[in-house]
């Protein structure tokens, strides 16, 4: 690789480390930590939430897919980009107004149970294999580029993305990912796909030295555009990860249209993906590898300088979704993960929340816009630990993939008919949320073990799609079921909730006093 092209990406790094400095100057609470004092405008926004899940899957995958499939590649993108204008369409308003910082807490707050908390567990292993994917992704680049061991490549690069998310938090990262954006942007749309083009003859040229296969946008196969869709579309709506990004937006409006405008990009992201992908199947065939495409493109295809440019935007990618992983794996586990084994190891058993419990509970996010400068230097440890450990993880685990597949499919098949059906479905109860999540992660666990215990390859039943199909309906059988059989959640546990997802102020003292004067059983 020219040491222009290495100059550009050394660069670049520099300034992800420079953009924790900044974000330093700008946090004076957990709230601006966390949630970057919930303030973020519209292209800020669309920024952030379009660069957290455009990670290496989307960038580099995308790529390889068109190159391998022609222009159906571009489906595994656009399942992302309709996952993330769904979510902004429909529930984005909602859970903005909530004022909350973890997806936890909605169901506490919704279903009135401390039980629904064990669903922190399932989403702290999602958003720490979130991390440590991506960080292997880019130590990968690193390792070839730079001809670095695997773990200097992992500790290199996972230190930059560590200083700059620990040190300015989501402010920091909103900057970091806003100059990915633009990264992407100009690497994507403004480098690869013109000159890609051009090498290739333009659109006449792929039309007559590729086969028709690479036109036909279902060639890749029905099961797999299902996959895609199974996948990501279902696991964007329920991740913390991009929650967490929601709970930036300044209005319920700006979390709703920059979403779909996020949406909209992606989605032109991937079909333009697929086509860099089949300009480099005419100009490089031969590339074995389809996770190579990009970087080969980048490297044999742009003139130098502009290659590390376009490269620097496939690693922007991937660190993106690191850090964003990363802060959402501190969040949940010091405001879920920590208050529930502390309860477990106090011997308190869950229990169903008055509208005064669930004050503690609902109140507790608006007061840490007022915490003391204490508080977020405790934000900046969890933050630091838990990148140690995605570091650790990307180095140990023989393979991260599955092992993000596996938290994957217990995150669809468990948790998104309880947090969904809580959104959309006044009837459902918190003892039909927590009997569907148990339902929905052991189905599909077990259906996962089965299927890799009779398979005849490794990984093959971890990766099989079965097992999120059996957790889906399971979980919205067991959940419509138990909700039905059961007495409905409490009136005065609705009313708050009801209240509080439309941006009113909640006086839980009074609205306790107002329904203490009623039996319990009248209330249901």
């Amino acid at each position: 690789m020219d040491w222009i092209n290495v100059a550009v990406l050394i660069a670049y790094l520099l300034i992800m480390i420079g953009f924790g400095v900044w974000g330093k100057r700008r946090i004076a609470t957990s709230s601006d930590y966390l949630v970057a004092g919930r303030n973020l405008g519209g292209i800020l926004y669309t920024g952030t939430m379009a660069a957290v899940v455009l990670g290496g899957a989307a960038a580099v995958g995308g790529v390889g897919l068109g190159y391998q499939y022609g222009i159906s590649g571009m489906w595994l993108v656009i399942s992302i980009g309709i996952g993330v204008g769904l979510l902004c369409t429909m529930f984005a308003p909602i859970i903005q107004r909530l004022r909350i910082f973890t997806v936890s807490q909605m169901l506490t707050l919704r279903y009135g149970s401390e039980i629904t908390q064990a669903s922190s567990v399932v989403m702290l292993a999602y958003t720490l294999m979130i991390a440590a994917t991506s960080t292997g992704a880019y130590a990968a680049v690193f390792a070839v580029l730079f001809g670095w061991d695997r773990w200097l490549a992992v500790l290199v690069g996972g230190s930059v993305v560590l200083i700059y998310a620990t040190v300015g938090g989501m402010w920091s990262i909103t900057l970091a990912d806003m100059a990915q954006f633009i990264l992407m942007t100009i690497g994507t749309f403004g480098l690869m796909l013109p000159i890609s083009l051009h090498h290739a003859g333009g659109w006449e040229g792929l039309s007559q030295r590729l086969d028709a296969e690479f036109f036909d946008i279902g060639g890749m196969g029905l099961q797999s555009i299902i996959t895609y869709f199974v996948v990501y579309t279902l696991g964007l709506l329920i991740g913390q990860d991009i929650w967490q990004r929601v709970f930036t937006a300044r209005t319920p409006r700006i979390a709703q249209i920059g979403g779909l405008s996020a949406g909209v990009y992606c989605i032109l992201f991937g079909i333009v993906g697929a086509i860099i992908g089949m300009g480099a199947a005419v100009v490089l065939p031969g590339i074995e590898v389809r996770d190579d495409v990009y970087a080969r493109v980048a490297l044999d295809m742009l003139p130098v300088g502009l290659g590390g440019l376009a490269l620097t935007a496939g690693v922007a990618a991937m660190m993106s979704t690191a850090s964003g992983g990363l802060i959402a794996a501190a969040t949940v586990m010091q405001s879920d993960v920590m208050p529930l084994l502390r309860s477990i190891a106090a011997g308190k058993r869950p229990n169903h929340l008055s509208p005064i419990d669930i004050a503690h509970i609902a109140d507790e996010a608006a007061a840490h816009t007022e915490v003391a400068e204490q508080d977020v230097e405790f934000n900046r440890r969890w933050v630091l630990g838990l990148g140690a450990v995605v570091m650790v993880i990307a180095l140990v685990v023989p393979d991260v993939v599955a092992a993000l597949t596996i938290a994957y499919d217990i995150l669809v098949g468990g948790l998104l008919v309880p947090i969904v059906g809580g959104l959309m479905w006044k009837r459902g109860t918190g003892m039909g949320a927590t009997s569907a999540m148990v339902a929905g992660s052991v189905g599909t666990m077990l259906t996962m073990g089965y299927l890799e215990i009779t398979a005849e390859q490794r990984f093959d039943g971890i990766f099989a799609n079965e097992p999120i199909y059996v957790g889906l309906v399971l979980s919205l059988v067991v959940f419509v079921g138990v909700s039905l059989a059961g007495a409905p959640t409490d009136r005065a546990v609705m009313d708050a909730w009801q209240r509080r997802s439309r941006g009113e102020r909640v006086n839980y003292a009074e609205l306790s006093k107002q329904y203490s004067q009623i039996p319990a059983e009248a209330r249901r």
